[in-house]
């Protein structure tokens, strides 16, 4: 039931980060605004997301994993109602705020509880399910806002997460047991704030890129502030005795090749849900609502793979999946590329599930092995490492697959988006998925043979 419970948190949280930007129009008409000066709920989202990430694992240390996710749960639901009731933009703004601070919290938090509580022989089969909502989120966001805003309004997409969250609560208090907190050193305001203004400049940065309300200086700015306190922080967490983001982690070599190599893949997490919707919406001009249905079918695929994503782990290993996945992956993001309006429908979907199938796999393997070889007193430092490297690397996917866009339409003179511009986002989105496999070479033949062995036994 705890991969189950968590796995809820996540789903909630990813979809939440998707399903919102579909209704900002019939929002901003509501609240008597443009849909432009909408975007800001997003951008207040993402940055309390970005800035409380590195923050989580010391509450789950300090205070006690089980209570910092049973409060983040119930921050997260009540900011739902409190978005379904705003009256104001800056009501809403403020509401989507204390949402981002209560997904900071809930998604490490939890994954640290899986992490803690699941046997290293169970790791395999749990990091199966806790993988599905990531990949799940943001393909059923589109569909399920421009579904809920056509046939609904606009307040249901914040009030879906209710049922979710009072469940996630009572499973919480009917399946995890209470853990003794910590005695966990003084949080390092410091790190806490270089990280934060790192993260937070970094994440808008990347967003914007594909957003006109923002001059290319402007982003800049952000991007060149945010690898200056990246910087800052580099040096301040090698003087400071327990800094709030640990690179001591990356001294496990299984850690640091799968975050690395992870991040690469998880690139297009939220980039190919963002390219295809272009392509189908702009390129080919379908209505957002089929255009959804069709990018569901990896949807599909995710879900098949659930079933023999350990068989397979168990059978060939660790390092040689992630090696041939990555770059079967990587070949299936390019198919898309070469999709045109007289591509049937079928083949779309055909060519969407097998990549759906393909990812999941590959992030079942990733997120398994990224915390294969670390102790139950590292999991809650390495959950908020992962958790802030995962925000960067589905920005980064974003923002990069509009910059190719943006560059792609000026070097052709034009100001209407056409096919041929997403061909070369997911050719360049393909192509950084197969270049992760080189990262993969590195890992040992052996690498998590005790998760393998266990398993089988």
């Amino acid at each position: 039931m705890i991969p189950f419970i968590v796995g809820c948190a996540l789903f909630m949280q990813m979809l939440d980060s998707t399903v919102v930007a579909t209704a900002l129009p019939v929002m901003a008409q509501a609240l008597g605004t443009t849909p432009v000066k909408m975007n800001v709920t997003i951008t207040s989202y993402l940055l309390a997301l970005a800035v409380f990430v590195p923050i989580s694992g010391w509450a789950a240390d300090r205070f006690g994993a089980r209570k910092v996710f049973i409060t983040a749960i119930v921050m997260f639901t009540v900011s739902s109602v409190a978005c379904a009731l705003a009256q104001t933009l800056l009501h809403l703004v403020l509401a989507r705020t204390l949402q981002g601070v209560a997904g900071a919290m809930m998604v490490p938090v939890g994954r640290v509880i899986l992490l803690r509580t699941t046997p290293k022989a169970q790791l395999l089969r749990a990091m199966t399910f806790l993988s599905m909502p990531a990949l799940l989120g943001p393909i059923v966001g589109p569909p399920l806002g421009g579904f809920l805003v056509t046939y609904a309004s606009w307040h249901w997409i914040f009030l879906i997460n209710i049922p979710v969250g009072v469940l996630g609560i009572a499973l919480v208090l009917r399946y995890i047991a209470p853990d003794i907190p910590e005695n966990a050193p003084r949080l390092d305001w410091l790190g806490f704030i270089l990280s934060g203004v790192c993260l937070a400049c970094l994440v808008s940065g990347f967003e914007s890129i594909g957003h006109s309300d923002m001059s290319r200086t402007e982003v800049m700015v952000l991007l060149g502030v945010g690898l200056a306190c990246g910087l800052l922080y580099l040096w301040h967490a090698r003087h400071h005795d327990h800094p709030i983001v640990d690179l001591s982690l990356l001294k496990v070599r299984s850690f640091a090749i799968a975050t690395l190599g992870g991040n690469l893949c998880r690139l297009t997490v939220g980039a190919s849900p963002f390219l295809l919707a272009m392509m189908l919406q702009v390129g080919f001009g379908m209505s957002p609502f089929a255009a959804g249905l069709i990018t569901f079918s990896s949807a599909a695929g995710a879900l098949l793979m659930k079933l023999v994503a350990t068989p397979v782990i168990n059978r060939y290993g660790f390092k040689r999946v992630l090696i041939v996945n990555a770059v079967l992956a990587g070949a299936l993001v390019m198919v898309c590329g070469l999709f045109s309006v007289e591509t049937p429908v079928w083949v779309m979907m055909g060519v969407l599930v097998l990549g759906g199938i393909s990812r999941s796999l590959q992030f079942t393997a990733v997120n398994t092995l990224t915390y294969a070889d670390l102790g139950s007193r590292e999991m809650s430092r390495a959950s908020s490492f992962s958790a802030m490297a995962q925000q960067l690397a589905i920005s980064l996917g974003v923002g990069g697959a509009a910059l190719v866009l943006n560059l792609s339409m000026s070097w052709r003179g034009a100001d209407r988006l056409e096919p041929i511009d997403t061909f070369w986002g997911f050719m360049i989105l393909g192509v950084m998925a197969c270049l992760s496999m080189f990262s993969f070479m590195r890992l040992p033949d052996n690498v998590a043979q005790h998760l393998r062995t266990r398993a089988k036994a």
